[in-house]
């Protein structure tokens, strides 16, 4: 018979594992945990209403600039037609918020069953 040495060998490296593991992660389906799903939940009650009244501002600027230039270089015809261009600039400008704060208030209602249910979900002990 021959002498043989049979030897189990066996090596762990945490590196190599978190490297795998996060190979492998980039691979399968992704999915969305709790806590993620109420953070975008709730970033989107927002996304609207800021995009919507942005537009409204800088619509509201944009106009307010004409109104000026048109009383300021072309003041002997376009006067009076500016100064009602910059009101209606104004208007635009003051009602960004309201509009804001109007459309987030919908969205939050909208939403609120979807996140009042995760946090309920979320703060209850494992």
């Amino acid at each position: 018979m021959e002498n043989k040495k049979e030897v189990f060998q066996y090596t762990y490296s945490a590196k190599r594992q978190e490297e795998i593991q996060n190979i492998r992660k980039k691979y399968l389906p992704e999915e969305e945990d709790k806590m993620e799903r109420l953070r975008r939940l709730d970033r989107g009650t927002t996304k609207k209403g800021t995009i919507i009244s942005i537009m409204v501002g800088v619509v509201g600027c944009l106009l307010l600039g004409v109104g000026m230039c048109c009383t300021m270089i072309w003041a002997q015809q376009w006067f009076i037609p500016g100064i009602l261009i910059g009101i209606v600039g104004i208007v635009g400008i003051a009602a960004a918020y309201p509009l804001y704060a109007r459309i987030t208030k919908k969205e939050r209602k909208k939403l609120a069953p979807q996140i009042l249910k995760l946090t309920d979900e979320l703060s209850k002990p494992e």
